[in-house]
């Protein structure tokens, strides 16, 4: 017969080691996305911020025709990438379409850049705007491949503000508020 085995005196059992490398791992991935975050922030903020150019790239538009970047030169330009199927998008569209509307007699140009998957991309876009928001119409266009590349897009809204002479100027991953819309306006507007 086997002797049951006794663990030391005063020696926590076995399983509590398990929980403190779990705790470990835990906070080293954590650590690790803070990191991957911090380093893609960083990348967008030495785009927003070096003055980069906006590329030539042409973009189909919604209601016909194309659209270029370059072609807006003389006007500040909110650029955002968008998708039907992201809900962050959906929530932030309505004051987007309302500030674009606000602004655009102060020159500023909303350019709503949509990264549905092609080639079905026309019939998405066509859905949610006659179902949600019709005022979008006018502003949207599809974002290739390269642009949403030239603009580091790794996540979805993502927004850039161009100055007059097409040179990026701010960037922001994520939904904003109206008040936080608002403020980058006016800052972009005023470069």
């Amino acid at each position: 017969m086997t002797e049951p085995l006794k663990s030391d005196a005063g020696q926590p059992p076995a399983r509590h080691g398990w929980s403190k490398v779990v705790l470990v791992v835990t906070a080293l991935l954590g650590l690790a996305g803070l990191s991957y975050l911090g380093v893609q922030q960083a990348l967008r903020a030495r785009l927003a911020s070096d003055g980069t150019a906006a590329p030539t790239v042409k973009m189909q538009r919604y209601e016909n025709g194309t659209l270029s970047l370059a072609d807006l030169q003389g006007k500040v330009v909110m650029l955002d990438f968008w998708a039907t199927w992201c809900a962050p998008c959906q929530a932030e569209m309505p004051s987007l379409v309302k500030l674009a509307k606000e602004y655009e007699d102060k020159g500023l140009v909303f350019v709503a850049a949509s990264r549905d998957d092609m080639p079905d991309a026309p019939l998405f876009v066509q859905e949610f705007v006659q179902s949600r928001l019709p005022e979008l119409a006018p502003y949207v266009v599809f974002a290739p491949d390269e642009l949403a590349a030239i603009f580091q897009v790794t996540a979805l809204p993502t927004l850039y503000f161009l100055d007059r002479q097409g040179r990026v100027v701010d960037a922001q991953r994520g939904m904003l508020s109206e008040a936080a819309l608002r403020q980058r306006i006016e800052r972009a507007l005023k470069n």
